[in-house]
């Protein structure tokens, strides 16, 4: 009897747990995931790159220039051997050629250069940074995708190590109340001794299994916290859910990478195209040149002109580029192509499952039903000494197994919902 208290207590315990849905795992899955955080910065870095190109397309280049440089001799005059920082042409010396080295170099200017009509090369380079960011997007809808199944599929898993835990602990009330009757039998001297330790064993035995499935309980849950960035350790108790199939939808959203990734590789085509584009540039510096000391008072000055680029030939890579993303692009259209079939069948194949799966918790639910009418008529034979005390705990422990059985099964057409609204998305 005291055994019996115990394990109703801790029935009972399992009211002061919070009891959570599945909804909460997923909206604190969301919340916590650095990689959907991640995506998101990776957006905002793309607009400061946007930003970033057109001030370097688009703007002037301002930039301090300074320099100075000696070119020492050692000259040699009227018998006179002199060592000369700022040489003024010697005849006769030792050193840089003047004609090179000018005997020195004085520069502080300020360098002005000014990109020309390169809107078309900003347009492209923000055109394939708005690609990268409907990627990202997209990346974020996949992720959180699949951390929608995960999620889903370990806390079907918390479920099912639940549901050992029921079946123990119901093992273990049944198993209660026969011995109490039992007892009684044992001192009319219907049953033997023998039989009551014979069901003490098999209490033992539930009591162990008990003591397991509720580890690989809190093992499960753990991982569901962790795999949720939940920082908590203690019990939770957690509802069943109620999923349903998701209607099928004309267009995959997982067709969208493949899309993306086209359109990837066209604008990346583009930004290679840039390179033979003409390339016009205004430049401008004003400021000190000077190659001699005494004159550099008379050395400010400016300059300005224009610089003109065009590429006339380099081997022939533009046509190269050109076939290599044309190569890619297949490679993009075979994946999408290769994921419309196996999708379909994988989506068929979980639907057959589903319907056999069904199919089983039908038979199941008529052998529970069998096995209440067993279970009473065994009863009333073991007051009577008609039944043993063997057959009677495998009534009992089948009866309880079927239970759970048809529990796990309904937990297992869940995951098989989840695995389908997972890829009809």
């Amino acid at each position: 009897m005291k055994n019996l208290i115990t394990l109703l207590l801790l029935t009972a315990a399992q009211t002061v747990f919070a009891q959570t849905p599945l909804e909460f795992y997923l909206r604190k899955a969301t919340a916590q995931s650095p990689l959907l955080f991640e995506n998101q910065n990776l957006n905002q870095a793309n607009q400061l790159e946007a930003e970033r190109l057109k001030a370097f397309y688009t703007q002037p280049q301002v930039a301090l220039m300074g320099a100075y440089v000696l070119s020492p001799v050692i000259a040699t005059e009227n018998n006179q051997t002199r060592f000369l920082l700022n040489p003024d042409v010697p005849a006769n010396y030792v050193g840089y050629d003047l004609a090179y080295s000018n005997g020195g170099q004085y520069q502080a200017m300020v360098n002005v250069n000014q990109p020309l009509f390169n809107g078309k090369r900003y347009q492209i380079s923000a055109e394939q940074l708005n690609v990268s960011t409907q990627i990202n997007d997209n990346n974020t809808r996949l992720n959180a995708h699949d951390l929608e199944k995960l999620v889903t599929d370990q806390y079907l898993l918390c479920l099912q190590d639940n549901q050992q835990i029921l079946y123990a602990r119901a093992m273990l009330v049944l198993l209660e109340e026969q011995r109490e009757l039992l007892l009684k039998l044992v001192e009319g001297n219907i049953y033997k001794q023998s039989d009551l330790t014979l069901l003490k064993i098999e209490t033992r035995n539930f009591e162990v299994q008990l003591n397991s499935s509720q580890s690989v309980y809190r093992r499960d849950l753990l991982d569901l916290n962790i795999l949720c960035g939940i920082n908590d350790t203690s019990l939770a108790i957690l509802l069943d859910p109620e999923l349903s199939l998701r209607t099928t939808s004309a267009n995959s959203n997982f067709l969208e990478k493949y899309r993306l990734d086209s359109l990837d590789l066209v604008t990346r085509q583009k930004i290679s195209e840039l390179q033979y584009r003409p390339q016009v540039n205004l430049f401008a510096n004003a400021g000190l040149n000077a190659v001699y000391a005494p004159t550099l008072p008379r050395r400010f000055g400016v300059t300005g002109g224009i610089t003109f680029n065009y590429t006339l030939y380099d081997g022939n890579q533009r046509n190269l580029t050109r076939g290599k993303t044309q190569f890619l692009k297949n490679s993009v259209s075979n994946y999408k192509q290769s994921f419309l079939t196996r999708n379909s069948v994988r989506k068929t194949s979980i639907l057959r499952e589903m319907q056999s799966f069904e199919e089983r918790i039908t038979l199941v639910e008529g052998q529970t039903e069998e096995y209440d009418l067993l279970l009473k008529s065994s009863k009333k034979e073991m007051v009577s000494g008609q039944i043993s005390v063997l057959n009677l705990i495998t009534i009992l422990k089948n009866k309880a197994a079927l239970e759970r059985d048809l529990e796990l099964l309904r937990l297992q057409k869940q995951s098989l919902i989840n695995a389908f609204n997972y890829w009809n998305w």
